[in-house]
């Protein structure tokens, strides 16, 4: 991850957010304690990012080849660099999953599901149920970055409707998913006691 200048700063001076060289001498107190700390914990967050990026390459890799060898242990292929395993240590303490994620996206076709879904709900307007309005005013709504949140128009796709166009609308979306890939996670557990259940080991700092 690069995060520095093309040109470097001369010693004395710092850059500010303009792109304009500013001497240190002319920079308050708490402005440098601030810029201080900020680009300490920047610094100390790439490294970790860089270290996770390094963990998650070298687990890939390693599940990948014990996976190899107990294929070629018993002379088969065990569904090529794809497919879910589960691992777990001898004293069964922790579990490794390799999991792989079909990624999907809409094409223009949900608009068309879209004014669909609206059209019912406009004639259904008299006694609607209106958890169901609840559900589809939340699958629509875009994330920060603008993109419609899959997992919530999917749930629309498994609502028990017995009406025509709301049939129409839902076959509408399935035309609109698009598969633009696949995404694969490692994930690590550790046993809860001596019970059968596992709490995973998170590598994800806001859920510390």
């Amino acid at each position: 991850m690069n995060t520095q200048h093309i040109n470097p700063v001369p010693e004395g001076y710092k850059r500010n957010a303009a792109g304009h060289l500013v001497p240190e001498a002319n920079i308050k107190e708490q402005d440098l304690l601030r810029d201080d700390l900020v680009n300490g914990l920047t610094a100390k967050a790439i490294a970790l990012h860089d270290a996770l990026t390094a963990f998650k390459e070298e687990a890939l890799t390693e599940i990948r080849d014990l996976v190899t060898v107990a294929g070629d242990r018993y002379g088969v292929n065990l569904g090529g660099k794809k497919g879910n395993v589960s691992l777990l240590s001898f004293d069964g303490r922790y579990k490794v999953t390799r999991q792989y994620r079909e990624v999907v996206a809409f094409t223009e076709e949900i608009e068309a599901a879209k004014a669909l879904i609206d059209s019912c709900l406009e004639r259904w307007s008299e006694g609607a149920n209106i958890n169901i309005k609840a559900v589809v005013s939340q699958a629509f709504r875009t994330n920060t970055k603008g993109e419609i949140k899959t997992g919530k128009v999917l749930d629309l796709m498994r609502m028990d409707i017995d009406d025509e166009e709301w049939t129409r609308a839902m076959n509408a979306l399935k035309d609109a998913l698009q598969s633009v890939g696949t995404a694969v996670y490692v994930r690590l557990y550790e046993r809860v006691g001596e019970s059968d259940n596992y709490r995973p080991i998170s590598l994800d700092i806001a859920s510390l």
